[in-house]
């Protein structure tokens, strides 16, 4: 049992400690004050939006699709499915998303994907890790949208993979981002139908030999930016469900909820 005099210095320190820490971020606060992760406005806290941003963002919440998390205009007050989830079951078990993609969740997207703007992965991970709780507690491995190598050389870096380890980071589920490899260099999405976009992405994701044991019976939550039309999630999807997981959720930052 430790003597009581030993426990006050370590006492004393860890008050210093802390005191010394918030003196840094006070110091920190003065000379670069918190902006709106969005608009640049000054904020009370860092990494958060301000007022007017926060009313851009069309959050989804109950009640939605249980299967594709599309939001319902009423409430039927009880959980259902969507026509488009019984007329044309995805992959996947079920996906959430945090917004819809226009206003304030397209511009922070857009910012993160092709702005460099890496430190936006950290609040959008933080609105994500919320949003798919549920998902999270049934989760054993989280499993970015991997991107074919070229175009990663191309934009240095994958965002995918960036909400995934925030995700990662805050939730406590290990990340794997090895688990699932593009091999298709497929030509962009944007502009192409639904249909177009389930052709280009034919065999365009693979779960190696290697990754097979680390990925057997696991339950995968896959991660992405924006869920579209859901053909990129439901072909890697099933690379996962072939490569030997046991279910696959998808979390996204956006949604889409008109169909394209």
């Amino acid at each position: 049992m430790s003597d009581p005099l030993d426990v006050e210095p370590i006492q004393l320190r860890a008050r210093l400690h802390r005191g010394a820490w918030e003196v840094w971020r006070s110091a920190l606060g003065l000379l670069y004050p918190p902006t709106c992760i969005a608009c640049q406005a000054a904020t009370g806290e860092p990494h958060t939006l301000c007022a007017a941003c926060w009313s851009g963002m069309r959050f989804i919440e109950r009640p939605y699709c249980e299967r594709l998390g599309t939001p319902f205009s009423v409430d039927l007050g009880q959980p259902v499915l969507s026509p488009a989830a019984i007329a044309d079951p995805p992959v996947f078990q079920r996906a959430r998303a945090v917004a819809e993609y226009d206003g304030t969740a397209s511009l922070l997207v857009h910012r993160l994907k092709y702005n460099d703007r890496l430190e936006l992965a950290q609040a959008l991970g933080g609105m994500m890790t919320r949003a798919g709780a549920e998902l999270l507690a049934d989760a054993d491995v989280i499993v970015p949208v991997p991107l074919h190598r070229w175009r990663l050389w191309w934009r240095r870096f994958n965002q995918a993979m960036a909400l995934a380890k925030a995700v990662s980071a805050e939730s406590g589920i290990p990340c794997d981002p090895f688990l699932l490899a593009r091999v298709k260099h497929t030509q962009r999405q944007v502009g192409l139908t639904k249909a177009q976009r389930q052709e280009n992405l034919q065999g365009a994701f693979r779960v190696s030999v290697e990754a097979k044991a680390r990925l057997q019976g696991k339950r995968v939550l896959l991660v992405d930016d924006v869920l579209t039309t859901g053909a990129t999630a439901n072909a890697a999807s099933r690379a996962l469900l072939r490569g030997g997981a046991a279910s696959v959720d998808v979390l996204a930052f956006a949604r889409v909820v008109k169909e394209l």
